[in-house]
């Protein structure tokens, strides 16, 4: 269906360019074709007037003296050489210059980005993925899917599909008005059957808000967070290399919290939605020429 979305567009995308050809093709006929006529009018004008000179050459001698003076200023041609029209050309370059870039350059503005991806192999069953993997919610009933080593069975819980194990790395994760969460990062190795304890010594470095509204970073105990306004989003900040988690709200760019540990392996996007769920936020993507 992706792939279907695609060739639509670049049908579409031909279609606009040959219309839009086919318009200026029809509006330069038309200014040429006025150019023709008033020529055409202006050669026919000029052929009668030779004509009748003609008749008053052939003349006699003594009518011909009589009208020598009429017949010498009708003689005077005032008609210039044709105008050269400018812009009569189709502007080949218009429509083929960078042809591809340009057509690729717009399909930017129908695709999205969006910097982590969903893993639905970790996926607990209790919970249901979109069809771009980029928005999870709890499920209204337990899904069918294989009992496979990767995925979760507890907490709600579903990894990014990529780890990180090295550089600097952001995204956001808008919970709106979801009653219950968890976002942040979990070690490749954390168990993904039973259960483990949501702070750092479980592998587990992250956020949450409760059922009652209160939000928290995943300490042991937890730390009690100081949050303005109910989030919206939250952004998540990872260091790998200075061994830095960090928390904030970018509608205002209010740190909320910072995990610091030296890392030893890969880390995932970790996220734990309720009922109303959750969407990765995309990126607005953009084409620099080098």
């Amino acid at each position: 269906m992706e792939f279907e979305k695609l060739q639509q567009y670049l049908k579409e995308e031909e279609a606009a360019r040959i219309t839009a050809l086919r318009e200026e093709e029809e509006q330069k006929s038309q200014m040429m074709k006025k150019k023709i006529e008033k020529m055409t009018e202006e050669i026919s004008s000029l052929s009668e007037q030779i004509r009748a000179i003609e008749q008053e050459l052939g003349a006699e001698d003594l009518s011909f003296l009589q009208s020598y003076k009429d017949t010498q200023i009708r003689a005077q041609c005032t008609l210039g050489d044709p105008e050269k029209v400018s812009g009569a050309l189709i502007d080949v370059a218009k429509h083929l210059g960078n042809l591809k870039y340009r057509v690729w350059e717009k399909m930017l503005g129908t695709v999205q980005y969006t910097p982590v991806t969903l893993d639905p192999n970790t996926a607990d069953p209790k919970l249901s993925l979109s069809e771009d993997l980029t928005s999870v919610r709890d499920s209204d009933e337990r899904q069918q899917v294989p009992d496979n080593p990767e995925r979760f069975d507890w907490g709600w819980c579903v990894l990014g599909s990529e780890g990180f194990s090295s550089g600097r790395h952001c995204w956001d994760a808008e919970v709106g008005d979801d009653e219950y969460w968890v976002v942040g990062v979990v070690k490749e190795s954390i168990s993904r059957k039973g259960g483990v304890a949501l702070s750092p010594a479980g592998g587990v470095w992250g956020i949450q808000q409760y059922w009652s509204g209160e939000y928290t970073a995943l300490t042991s105990p937890p730390t009690p967070l100081t949050v303005l306004r109910d989030l919206q989003r939250v952004r998540v900040q990872l260091d790998w290399d200075r061994g830095e988690v960090s928390f904030s709200d970018p509608s205002n760019n209010t740190p909320l919290y910072t995990f610091r540990h030296s890392f030893t392996e890969r880390l995932f996007p970790f996220f734990s939605p309720s009922t109303h769920g959750m969407q990765i936020c995309p990126l607005k993507v953009s084409v620099s020429v080098k």
